[in-house]
């Protein structure tokens, strides 16, 4: 008998990458992370809770101008000596008279008017505005002149710093611990109800630990990204431009950053999931995880007016996706930081998904009582 050779690709060609009876890595990888999105994605709850979120950031931006606008209505200044005259007849502001500048400074510092109109002989129009923080767009126009503006305060608002550090905190905590305990959820039950034993029947378990991953990070990265959509949509229609040319940048390496982000969060959450057999058990695995994710809020709420945290925070990998573009915001960190930051973030989340997948193969069959972290990893 004589062996007729057949051409790669042919159906009598076995893979010799792929065992017999089982699919190619990569896409059964992709396999497991279509079901993962298309399961999620049908249920009525994901559908529900990402329009009320949607929703909410939208009209939470709109609230905010519209309530601005008002308290702008009568715009309160401080205003010394031949300064009351030019104010009175601007409609739009309300003058609070000070003896001197000193006084009115003190007005503008305190928070009891937006900005201070005094007299200047220096000035071409003989007047000059003192401002704490941002030059007064509204006063400068509601003047029949446009007199310089003096910033007493030439760093960013603390009030927006905190607002954005807030934003990027809750988004990344709220995002990485919803999906990741959907990862547990999955995994346990699979676990429980013995489905894991059909599922790697035709899967390696490294591509399912890598379909869950996969799946889960799309859908959280696109959450994030309909939310960052929303925002600037908001921006844009209640006149915002300036903010919004502030917000851009940050918030596109935002999603970069939470994309490596949550790939190191979500292999952490499925290899702690593989090592408990019930629902019970979760609890214990999921806390040292919960925390990480927790760290980044608590880092940029309770230490966010730190540079030197901040700066620490912004190279740490598990608060890397809300330290750095927060510090990207307030121009704090140079142009290759955001790089050296996503390096690190990018090399810790090769690692702990090598280790993870190390966790998952060798836990995910075994049920009962939990098996001992320091055994899934031994060496056989």
């Amino acid at each position: 008998m004589t062996t007729t050779p057949t051409a790669s690709g042919s159906p009598g060609v076995q893979d010799p990458a792929a065992p017999a009876g089982e699919v190619p890595l990569t896409q059964a990888s992709l396999m497991v992370a279509e079901r993962e999105i298309v399961t999620q994605v049908r249920t009525k709850s994901f559908i529900i809770s990402l329009v009320v979120t949607l929703v909410i950031v939208l009209a939470g931006i709109v609230v905010s101008a519209v309530l601005a606008d008002r308290e702008d209505s009568g715009t309160r200044v401080a205003v010394v000596g031949g300064a009351v005259q030019e104010v009175s007849g601007a409609k739009a502001l309300e003058p609070v008279t000070a003896p001197d500048v000193t006084a009115a400074e003190e007005l503008v510092r305190s928070g009891d008017v937006e900005a201070a109109v005094v007299p200047d002989a220096g000035s071409p129009v003989g007047l000059r505005v003192i401002a704490l923080s941002d030059a007064p767009s509204d006063v400068v126009a509601a003047l029949s002149v446009s007199p310089p503006v003096d910033l007493l305060d030439t760093s960013t608002s603390d009030d927006l710093r905190y607002l954005v550090s807030f934003g990027f905190g809750l988004v990344f905590m709220m995002f990485a611990m919803g999906s990741g305990a959907m990862i547990v959820q999955n995994t346990v039950q699979e676990k429980q109800s013995r489905i894991v034993e059909i599922l790697l029947s035709a899967v390696p378990a490294r591509a399912l630990l890598a379909g869950k991953v996969l799946g889960n990070s799309v859908l959280a990265v696109g959450q994030t990204a309909a939310i960052a959509a929303v925002a600037v949509l908001g921006l844009l229609l209640t006149g915002q431009g300036d903010l919004l040319d502030l917000l851009t940048a940050p918030i596109v390496w935002f999603v970069v950053f939470f994309l490596f982000g949550f790939v190191l969060v979500a292999a952490l959450f499925a290899a702690g999931a593989s090592l408990v057999s019930r629902q019970e058990d979760t609890g214990s695995v999921m806390m040292p995880t919960m925390m990480l994710v927790m760290l980044p809020y608590f880092v940029v709420i309770f230490l966010g007016d730190s540079r030197l945290a901040m700066t620490i925070a912004s190279y740490v990998p598990f608060s890397a996706p809300v330290a750095m573009p927060v510090r990207m915001f307030m121009g704090e960190a140079q142009w290759w930081e955001p790089l050296l930051s996503l390096g690190l973030l990018a090399a810790a989340a090769i690692v702990v998904v090598a280790l993870a997948a190390r966790i998952y193969s060798r836990a995910l069959l075994r049920t009962g009582s939990r098996v001992p972290l320091r055994q899934a990893l031994a060496r056989d």
